[in-house]
């Protein structure tokens, strides 16, 4: 069951009456736990237990964590969480990619080995369940969150079928205590909600669906054909495209939740206008980068985590200078790894850490510093930066990637275009629009603490406009980006 069907509508429709009818206790979470597992069942009922063989894991091992005293043991009952979790991780995800590294190394080396063949299916999720599952017993671990008793409501927790595919990724403590609350959604849940479900559903079936066809026709093009224009073009249609559609599901997801009077935090506050590579990742896919500073980059700083924390803020917080550097390359990989098991994420993940590294140095140089210092220089520095970052995201190989990025530094590349002329004028024309929606957005929170009604006449407008384009284009059914994360 995705997002952008009737079916998923339907059924979040049906279990949003029932959810408010039947808004007590246990009843509560045996109604969420149940929705989500018919949810996550809709796709393939098989991989149910897959799921719950972390939910299990992970309730267990919080509950002795807690009583546990000695620092050996409570390392040991951490070490069989993440044994258990990332285990499951890497067979469904990384054997493949492994087992064919290791054999090609070893035919390299003159070795004669015959190829493995699996046939594993990636489970949909697991990356980010995996994900909230450690961050929960972790926290146990560093005695931020009590471990919590009620299985249902833990269960409820992990697999609630708002953000069980593709997040945000929560933390226990932002989600369990809402889950528990017999709070009932309002009027204006439901109005926020509904709204933003809609603007998730345009953002996926008007413009990412439609710019799909423009990117796959570019990178399935031979790479000696295209331009050092026609990669700059496709670098920044396919950033637009992965970030409507992305951003569309966390709509999607957030809108869900809050029918339901639960508040997830935000996961996209518009990227494409951030002054410097670290602002961006404060601004994209949020509370992944906050749970890689927290659970990945400050560990392996040395920086021991005192304080909780949230998904929200990226991977801005100050660390100690011992080993930040070393950290942050590993971190970067590491998070490029995750997204795919394949070599060209983990040139996309040393992408971001190089640039997040060099604007850190560079900020320290006095000749250099008066560049990044301006909001707006910056950003103009930034934007080409994160947009050809997508080039190794998208490419097939890692030779396709270093091809594209050569021509962009090749003069004698840009006297020729390859590419349909729709493909730059979409290009620009999605461009400006971002921007003039940025405007439109930062303004509108102004007009809103000057005049709700207005505020809410021009949403209406807008709602009116856009919600007949959406049941047009919502019959072909194509699954979100990152399902296959």
């Amino acid at each position: 069951m995705i997002f952008n069907s009737i079916t998923y509508l339907l059924f979040l429709a049906i279990f949003a009456v029932i959810y408010w009818k039947f808004n007590t206790g246990k009843i509560r979470y045996l109604m969420v736990f149940a929705a989500s597992l018919v949810f996550y069942g809709f796709w393939k009922i098989i991989f149910i237990p897959v799921m719950l063989a972390s939910v299990v894991l992970d309730y267990f091992v919080a509950l002795k964590l807690e009583t546990t005293q000695k620092v050996t043991h409570k390392k040991a009952l951490l070490s069989l969480s993440l044994l258990g979790n990332l285990g499951l991780l890497f067979y469904f995800k990384y054997l493949i990619f492994f087992s064919n590294n290791v054999l090609g190394f070893i035919n390299i080396i003159g070795i004669e080995a015959d190829p493995i063949l699996y046939k594993i299916i990636l489970p949909l999720g697991i990356s980010f369940y995996t994900f909230q599952t450690i961050s929960y017993t972790v926290d146990v671990f560093r005695g931020h969150v009590n471990a919590e008793r009620n299985f249902l409501l833990y269960a409820s927790y992990v697999t609630f079928f708002p953000q069980l595919i593709a997040g945000p990724i929560l933390r226990a403590r932002e989600v369990i205590y809402q889950l528990s609350s017999q709070y009932r959604a309002s009027s204006n849940d439901i109005y926020v909600g509904l709204k933003r479900i809609i603007y998730g559903l345009f953002l996926k079936v008007i413009l990412a669906d439609n710019i799909a066809p423009l990117v796959d026709t570019g990178f399935n093009s031979s790479t000696e054909l295209l331009s050092a224009i026609d990669v700059w073009t496709l670098s920044f249609l396919f950033g637009f495209q992965i970030y409507f559609d992305f951003s569309a599901y966390s709509h999607i997801a957030i809108g869900s939740a809050r029918i339901l009077g639960i508040k997830f935090p935000e996961n996209f506050n518009f990227p494409y206008i951030a002054s410097s590579p670290r602002d961006f990742w404060k601004r994209w896919h949020i509370s992944l980068s906050s749970w890689i500073r927290d659970y990945l980059y400050l560990p392996l700083t040395g920086t021991k985590v005192i304080q909780p924390g949230t998904s929200e803020g990226g991977l801005e917080q100050a660390v100690t200078e011992e080993r930040k550097n070393q950290a942050l390359f590993l971190t970067w990989a590491i998070m490029g790894l995750w997204h795919g098991a394949n070599w060209t994420f983990v040139i996309w993940g040393i992408y971001h850490a190089f640039w997040i590294f060099l604007f850190r140095i560079s900020i320290k140089i006095d000749s250099i510093k008066w560049l990044l210092q301006s909001s707006f220089r910056s950003f103009i520095i930034t934007l080409p930066i994160m947009m050809l970052g997508w080039i190794p995201f998208r490419a097939q190989s890692i030779s396709e990637t270093f091809i594209m990025w050569s021509k962009v530094f090749d003069i004698s590349q840009y006297g020729y275009l390859s590419m349909r002329e729709n493909s730059y004028l979409i290009a620009a024309i999605i461009l400006i629009g971002f921007f003039l929606t940025y405007l439109i957005s930062t303004e509108s929170k102004r007009l809103l603490n000057f005049n709700i009604l207005i505020t809410r006449g021009l949403e209406a407008i807008i709602l009116i406009i856009i919600i007949p384009f959406i049941l047009i284009f919502l019959r072909p059914i194509t699954q979100f980006i990152y399902f296959q994360f």
